[in-house]
């Protein structure tokens, strides 16, 4: 089972950085696989630590992946010197046991040292499973066919239409505006 999270690291000098990731579940843990290259893959690799992030606010996933620079508030994890997102549900304590190399996505096998819940989880809502749908969609947008993206983007506008609040508005509108720019880079004479 794959958990979609945020997952937070820090540098070597203590910098902070979050990526939205599949987090896979695994004994004891998770695996993480981080592309190459990464800020996520240099600060797993060098300090060996990280926080699974759970959260409900699709901005932060939406935002991340159309480089979107929000205000996002961390604050030091319970137990390890590694920032947490301080406004999450709850989060997840991790340390790398080992690491697998590859090419394109190095696996890292990370143990969970401690677990903890901040706030009340509201409940399920479509718009927030559309929005990130749509945000898996536009972090593949080389890979799929315009056709496709349509195709899976009209069937969860329904979802944004129907359930939808401001804050999963706001993030499906970034996501929309970042397919529309994907497609005039692709049609832009190539000395522009």
């Amino acid at each position: 089972m794959i958990r979609e999270a945020i997952v937070t690291t820090r540098s070597v000098s203590g910098e902070p950085h979050l990526a939205p990731m599949g987090a896979t579940v695994i004994e004891g843990g998770y695996l993480l696989q981080p592309f190459r290259p990464s800020r996520t893959l240099e600060n797993l690799s060098s300090t060996s630590i990280g926080v699974v992030n759970f959260t409900d606010d699709v901005r932060i996933f939406a935002g991340s992946i159309v480089g979107k620079r929000m205000s996002v508030d961390v604050c030091k994890a319970t137990y390890l010197d590694c920032p947490r997102l301080a406004e999450a549900l709850s989060h997840d304590e991790i340390t790398v046991e080992r690491m697998e190399d590859h090419p394109e996505r190095p696996k890292f096998f990370c143990r969970t040292h401690h677990s903890e819940g901040h706030r009340r989880f509201e409940g399920l809502n479509r718009a927030k499973a559309a929005v990130l749908e749509a945000a898996v969609l536009v972090s593949r947008l080389r890979l799929l066919s315009p056709e496709k993206v349509d195709e899976e983007m009209a069937y969860l506008a329904i979802a944004i239409e129907k359930t939808a609040g401001p804050d999963e508005r706001d993030a499906w509108s970034w996501l929309v505006e970042a397919i529309a720019e994907h497609r005039q880079s692709r049609v832009l004479p190539s000395h522009l």
